[in-house]
């Protein structure tokens, strides 16, 4: 059973975590609250004898330990699920940047933060997901929804259902929004995005997928995992959401679809950095780029890993999609201006 813990008992958390180094063991601070990655790290320990020592929370739960925490943090590596976060973080000095040839070489530079000047890298996306748009095959096509700009569109008038405006997945979107039509435009899309609102904006990803189903919305935005996971379920109902959903990576005639990461760092304090290093060169290799994709239905960053995962296959007809190219550090360096734009057209 993962370990996920409200922010004011992080605190008390994980008794076991030393503050000392450790040449056998890693503490890991992660954000990821997926059952599949215990299989990922139990193959780490497999291959290295280094044992895994792990408290889950969700991003701004790790931030918050690590600042109460200062210099006595136990932490080693942090994995957090979001660019503007891991910005976020390497700003405030949370991390401390490496150098390995072996993340170099495999992860591509979009997908990591900017070089020092001394060459060290703070952090490392290891996994990527889409923003994709869902949409009631019913009533829609695909054309009708092929780029973000046309979720604004006013013949779309009480169809849109998203999550809040500030969750982090629409943040990261909104600000690399920014980056490709700038700041003026990107705000009249968002006021056009509130003006289409079928309810207020609520629930999770798979809530939207789901009232996109049930005819409560027409289209919504949505995590790509959100509905590869509906697409790999047994269940019954999951299937029959499915079956009246169709899904849309958007802009593949122009900048390519947004995506977001999934990445580690190792923590500015940490007592075992070489197993830190390790421990995330390991998350860039073949086998753990893989259990990514087949364990959680994400993409894998590192360059030419080829996986199995048919739900992940189908819905990019055959694999493979055309992806933004800017820095995913560009969410993080927009999301002040981003939050400004929400407040001002209303998107709560």
């Amino acid at each position: 059973m993962r370990r996920i813990l409200p922010i004011f008992l992080l605190a008390l958390a994980a008794p076991w975590l030393s503050a000392q180094a450790d040449e056998g063991a890693v503490n890991l601070y992660s954000a990821r609250h997926y059952q599949s990655d215990d299989a990922l790290y139990s193959a780490f320990t497999k291959a290295t004898g280094i044992k895994i020592n792990r408290v889950d929370s969700d991003d701004a739960g790790i931030l918050s330990r690590l600042k109460a925490e200062g210099s006595a943090s136990p932490a080693d590596v942090i994995l957090l699920v979001d660019a503007a976060r891991l910005w976020r973080a390497e700003n405030d000095g949370l991390f401390q940047p490496i150098r390995s040839k072996t993340l170099e070489e495999a992860i591509p530079a979009q997908f990591h933060a900017q070089p020092k000047a001394d060459g060290g890298i703070a952090w490392f996306g290891f996994s990527t997901r889409a923003r994709v748009i869902v949409f009631n095959k019913l009533k829609y096509r695909k054309s009708d929804f092929d780029t973000y700009d046309k979720l604004a569109d006013p013949q779309f008038k009480g169809r849109l259902c998203t999550t809040t405006g500030s969750s982090p997945y629409n943040v990261s979107l909104f600000g690399s929004m920014i980056e490709h039509i700038g700041p003026a435009a990107t705000e009249t899309w968002l006021q056009g995005l509130v003006n289409n609102m079928a309810r207020s904006p609520q629930g999770g990803d798979t809530d939207q997928i789901r009232a996109v189903a049930s005819g409560e919305c027409g289209v919504a935005l949505s995590n790509s995992y959100y509905y590869a996971r509906l697409m790999r379920s047994s269940n019954p109902e999951d299937r029959a959401v499915v079956e009246k959903v169709g899904v849309v990576f958007p802009n593949q005639s122009s900048w390519g679809t947004h995506v977001n990461v999934a990445g580690g760092a190792v923590a500015r304090y940490s007592k075992n950095q070489a197993n830190a290093v390790k421990f995330l060169e390991y998350l860039a290799s073949p086998e753990a780029q893989k259990h990514f994709a087949n364990g959680n239905n994400e993409w894998p960053v590192a360059k030419g890993v080829q996986f199995d995962n048919a739900a992940l296959k189908s819905m990019a007809g055959g694999g493979s999609f055309k992806s933004e190219v800017i820095p995913v550090s560009a969410a993080g360096q927009n999301q002040t201006k981003v939050q400004q734009m929400l407040d001002r057209v209303g998107y709560r």
